[in-house]
C-alpha cells in the first residue's frame, strides 16, 4: 500500500469534518472494510509505519504538556488524535512539535483541560477487518513504535521544555514567580 493510499481512507473519513476522531475511525473502518483482507492488512502495517515516523521524543513532550502527562498508551493515543486530523496535521507535528500552539482546539484546552486521544483511531484496521472476514486481523511483527520511556529526556524540566517547545510551554507551563 501506497502513504497516499492510507491517507485516503483517513480524507474520505473526515471529508465533511465530523465531530470527533471516534467518528473518523468508524467511518474509515467502514470504507476500509470494503477492500480486499489483504488490502487492510496492509494498511494496518502502514499505519504502524505512520506510528513510528511520529514516535519522536519531542512529539511525545509535546503530547505530555498539552495533556497533562503522558503515558506509553497515551502518547500512541494521543497519535491517534493527530491521524485522525489528517496527513497535513501529522506531517506539520513531527516536522514541528511545537506547531501545535496554533492548533485552536489545543489552545483551549489550556481553559478547558481537554486531553487529546483517539485509541479508536488505532484500532481501524482490526474494526475493518472483524466487518470484513469476521475474524480477527492477523497478527504480524509490530515494529517499535516509540522510544523507551526509560531513554526520554525529563520532560518535567521545565528549562529544557521551554528551550525545546518554546510556544506550547508559553501556554501550559506556569510562568515563574
Amino acid at each position: 500500500m501506497r502513504t497516499d493510499d492510507f491517507w485516503v481512507v483517513i480524507g474520505r473519513a473526515t471529508a465533511d469534518r465530523p465531530a470527533s476522531p471516534g467518528e473518523v475511525a468508524k467511518r474509515a473502518a467502514a470504507d476500509l472494510a470494503t477492500h480486499d483482507p489483504e488490502e487492510i492488512v496492509a494498511w494496518a502495517r502502514h499505519l504502524d509505519k505512520v506510528m513510528v515516523a511520529s514516535g519522536t521524543q519531542d512529539l511525545w513532550a509535546a503530547a505530555y504538556l498539552i495533556n497533562g502527562g503522558c503515558s506509553d498508551e497515551g502518547f500512541d493515543n494521543f497519535r491517534g488524535w493527530l491521524i485522525a486530523h489528517g496527513r497535513e496535521a501529522v506531517a506539520r507535528s513531527v516536522q514541528s512539535p511545537d506547531s501545535l500552539a496554533d492548533v485552536p482546539a489545543v489552545r483551549g484546552a489550556v481553559e478547558t483541560g481537554a486531553v487529546f486521544e483517539a485509541e479508536e483511531v488505532l484500532s481501524i484496521a482490526a474494526e475493518a477487518y472483524r466487518q470484513a472476514t469476521g475474524s480477527e486481523l492477523p497478527a504480524g511483527e509490530r515494529p517499535v513504535t516509540r522510544p523507551d520511556a526509560a531513554e526520554l529526556w525529563d520532560f518535567d524540566n521545565e528549562e529544557e521544555m521551554q528551550k525545546r517547545l518554546p510556544r506550547l510551554s508559553a501556554l501550559f507551563l506556569e510562568p515563574p514567580d
